[in-house]
């Protein structure tokens, strides 16, 4: 993923700006915000983290099922906090530009993505329990898990084997996500800040 610095600097700006202006810890619960919620936030970090500079490939994001746990704007406001950690933890530490670069392309591009179609869903789909686990859940994760590959390149490997590669993450990613909403909305639907119990499950 090559991208101007300038632009990075713009879209981090712009979403975090948002994010803040949003206020989203209002929604949280006076209890705290479910353990599952860090752990979301736990994996994206350990995802960003084990991505060293040279990799051939790139990682699962993690980022669609953190955003459909804990809404976009906390999502966003988490991500910034977890690239941090990320190049920390890294096996040296990441320069700003590169950080900055995964945090838009490995994070904020694939959150946003999952954003708007979440609102296709609720426009165009029925009002079903299964349109939120398979319209948001896995297309979601898929289609944006895509677009983060579509912008991924490694010289090293050829245009086919790179395309294969992209497909088999982007799926291996939405099976994750899917079944893990699934379960979710079915037993915990009160962790899923994307999820509305009434508007899903109204006859």
């Amino acid at each position: 993923m090559n991208s101007p610095v300038l632009l990075d600097v713009l879209l981090t700006s712009l979403a975090v700006g948002i994010a803040l202006w949003l206020a989203p810890w209002r929604c949280v619960a006076a209890d705290g915000p479910p353990w599952a919620w860090g752990a979301a936030w736990g994996a994206v970090t350990l995802l960003w983290a084990g991505m060293p500079g040279d990799e051939l490939f790139r990682p699962m994001t993690g980022v669609t099922l953190l955003v459909l746990l804990a809404g976009w704007p906390l999502a966003v406001l988490g991500m910034v906090l977890a690239v941090g950690v990320a190049a920390l933890a890294a096996g040296g530490p990441l320069s700003w530009p590169d950080a900055l670069q995964r945090l838009v392309w490995l994070g904020l591009v694939p959150a946003t993505c999952v954003l708007v179609i979440g609102a296709l869903v609720r426009r165009w789909l029925p009002r079903h329990l299964f349109a939120y686990i398979l319209g948001r859940g896995y297309l979601g994760t898929l289609l944006a898990s895509l677009l983060v590959g579509a912008g991924f390149q490694a010289d090293a490997v050829s245009g086919n084997d790179l395309l294969v590669a992209n497909l088999l993450i982007a799926t291996g990613e939405a099976s994750v996500c899917g079944t893990l909403v699934a379960i979710l909305a079915v037993l915990r639907p009160q962790w899923l800040a994307t999820y509305n119990e009434r508007l899903y499950r109204s006859p």
